[in-house]
């Protein structure tokens, strides 16, 4: 095992740059995680990843963390902190669910429901497309219990209905609110200029259709910085304080954020499609990465050896870095991480 090359802070132009769309990224991204099968290295996953240390500055890197990335869900701390600036007044558990991918257990839906009914809206009002629970227990139940997919069960419902919620308030338009000149989408594409330090390179379409900002690693990593260090009072740092007091709401009870959150006080973590991941600590030292062909299952073992690298050591990193294979029903590998 070789251990992260560290790498000097950025020069200050560099860390101004916006996004750094001029900087290609390299032809081969380093090897992130291994797959391991009867002592076989049958596959590799790839990646970029960065560290920051607690004053801000790149502490070490693996890969291109300078480059534009689709975030996907890791965005969603920085929308919910724009329906908070656009006035919605949303706190605790509520504020959680809005920034969250959650597992569509009942509690979350539960609150989906009340939180419409409680700013005069309806689930045919969101936007999300029809989907079954992201977590895989909780997806058998419901379509056992003969259920059919649907926009409510979409683990972005939460957040979607914050945004018509906020839109509710200020009287904007209700059926766009998902277009990116919408008043609100300014409003959050404003915020993540804010946390991040970058101008945004690329605007696209996420999953479940909200505008997705690009950002590079560095830049993501900056953001969950800016929300954990953020002055109390702050619509960062309300997003941050409810995350991290109620992260089932923010995940679900089987999901690694989760684990992280209740296990290491005053961390703030979120995972995202595509395999990105950000973290920060309450000391203000940040991570992000990503791995390059989308492989969720690398995200445990990648988080558990970083931390471990930036000093950590608590039995939820044995519990993140467990990625076992099986092969009729015994356990024959594991996927592990491999810098």
């Amino acid at each position: 095992m070789t251990s992260p090359t560290p790498i000097s802070a950025p020069t200050p132009d560099a860390a101004a740059r916006p996004g750094a769309t001029d900087v290609a990224p390299p032809a081969v991204s380093p090897v992130l995680a291994e797959v391991v099968r009867s002592g076989f290295v049958e596959g590799r996953h790839r990646g970029s990843l960065v560290v920051l240390a607690a004053d801000g500055s790149v502490e070490w890197s693996l890969g291109e963390v300078a480059a534009p990335v689709f975030p996907r869900s890791t965005n969603k701390p920085m929308q919910a902190a724009a329906v908070l600036r656009a006035g919605l007044d949303l706190s605790g558990e509520r504020l959680a669910l809005a920034s969250a991918s959650h597992s569509g257990e009942p509690f979350h839906l539960a609150l989906v429901r009340t939180m419409l009914a409680e700013h005069g809206l309806t689930a045919e009002q969101l936007q999300t497309p029809a989907d079954l629970p992201l977590d895989p227990e909780e997806a058998e139940a419901y379509l056992a219990a003969g259920r059919v997919r649907d926009r409510l069960t979409m683990n972005c419902s939460g957040k979607h209905t914050a945004m018509l919620a906020a839109c509710a308030r200020n009287d904007w338009p209700l059926a766009s609110y998902l277009d990116p000149a919408h008043p609100l989408q300014q409003l959050v594409a404003d915020g993540v200029r804010t946390a991040s330090g970058e101008d945004v390179a690329h605007v696209g379409t996420d999953g479940c259709g909200a505008p997705l900002l690009s950002l590079s690693l560095t830049g993501l990593a900056r953001a969950f910085r800016h929300f954990v260090t953020a002055a109390p009072g702050t619509p960062e740092r309300r997003v941050a304080d409810a995350m991290r007091a109620h992260p089932e709401y923010v995940a679900g009870t089987r999901r690694p954020d989760t684990w992280l959150m209740r296990a290491l006080p005053g961390t703030l973590a979120k995972m995202g499609a595509e395999a990105v991941q950000a973290l920060a600590l309450p000391d203000g030292r940040a991570l992000a990465f990503k791995i390059d062909d989308g492989a969720t299952r690398t995200l445990g073992p990648v988080l558990a050896r970083t931390l471990r690298h930036m000093g950590l050591d608590a039995p939820v990193l044995d519990r993140l870095a467990d990625a076992p294979l099986f092969g009729g029903g015994a356990r024959v590998g594991e996927i592990r991480a491999t810098f």
